[in-house]
């Protein structure tokens, strides 16, 4: 899947467990990629977020994606780098460190261009947590 063929709406159902813990949650909201001046793609997210029995929360993130040399980068929006993928490969799969904790995200694009997903895994010693996110183009 090239980087132009995330532009534009996507809504996101995402599942949460945090198996240290026992807890569990779900986001629902919707993802937008729209072109960024300066190349790439900006991912803006916006959603509500239910931890447990707690109450629901607004969240929000963003990111910048760019292709180089055929791989996609994904940068937090403050600048900093997060991690790399080969969108050509059959398991696209990505490492990020953050210590003490570590990340580890494989993307499904078997339904592309209409849907696909990301798996994370978080571990780390207060942290073991799963995330699984799927993308459905919106109509």
């Amino acid at each position: 899947m090239e980087l132009a063929a995330f532009e534009g709406d996507w809504r996101i159902s995402r599942r949460i467990e945090d198996r240290r813990n026992g807890l569990s949650g779900r986001f629902e909201g919707r993802a937008c990629f729209t072109p960024e001046a300066g190349g790439g793609l900006r991912y803006e997210e916006t959603g509500t977020l239910r931890l447990g029995a707690g109450p629901p929360m607004a969240a929000a993130r963003r990111y910048l994606w760019r292709e180089t040399l055929g791989m996609i980068e994904v940068w937090f929006d403050d600048g900093r780098f997060f991690h790399a993928f080969d969108p050509a490969r059959p398991d696209p799969a990505a490492h990020h460190d953050c210590p003490p904790d570590s990340y580890d995200v494989r993307y499904d694009f078997a339904g592309a261009p209409r849907a696909w997903t990301s798996r994370w895994q978080v571990a780390g010693p207060r942290k073991a947590h799963l995330i699984e996110s799927h993308y459905t183009r919106s109509e």
